[in-house]
């Protein structure tokens, strides 16, 4: 067992633990991206598909564009799809837009024993179960999660972030 450290309520609240774990930005490819190296090769950064995002989640970084769901969530309107003329966002035949899903870590403030539902409050497909009485952290249903991110943003300690699940042998 680790020794234990002392924080103030302020920093538990803020997601600011006093330990040495820093989030390393993720980039993340808005819906639909091509896979692989044909996104970066097809991507112009032409921003046609961050200027027609209603939801302005998409962002151009290093000249690509990406997720950002700090921003806010993805409602998969498909905007970004149509304007893309490059042709880098393409959405076929029940194609899912991404194999992002929502993955809780330790800083999830009831796993800390504090009472808190953001995260699950704003969930649209109610993908995330959260114990009553803060008697333990916020868990996700990869199952009904759709990686919209709408989640991420709103957790006060940023417990929450998207990543694409391992696949499993069958």
């Amino acid at each position: 067992m680790g020794t234990a450290r002392t924080i103030s309520r302020r920093a538990l609240l803020f997601g600011r633990d006093g330990g040495e774990r820093a989030r390393l930005p993720q980039v993340l490819r808005p819906p639909w991206a091509l896979g692989g190296v044909a996104f970066v090769d097809a991507c112009t950064g032409c921003v046609a598909c961050v200027d027609a995002c209603p939801e302005q989640v998409l962002v151009l970084r290093k000249g690509k564009a990406v997720f950002d769901p700090e921003r806010g969530e993805c409602t998969f309107c498909h905007a970004c799809v149509d304007a893309c003329a490059p042709g880098a966002l393409r959405d076929g035949d029940g194609i899912p837009p991404w194999r992002l899903r929502a993955l809780v870590d330790d800083a999830c403030l009831g796993a800390r024993g504090v009472v808190c539902a953001s995260c699950r409050d704003a969930c649209p497909q109610s993908a995330i179960l959260v114990p009553p009485a803060a008697r333990g952290g916020a868990r996700i249903d990869a199952d009904a999660c759709s990686g919209c991110g709408a989640c991420v943003a709103v957790c006060p300690t940023h417990a929450i972030r998207l990543h694409v699940p391992e696949e499993t042998a069958a």
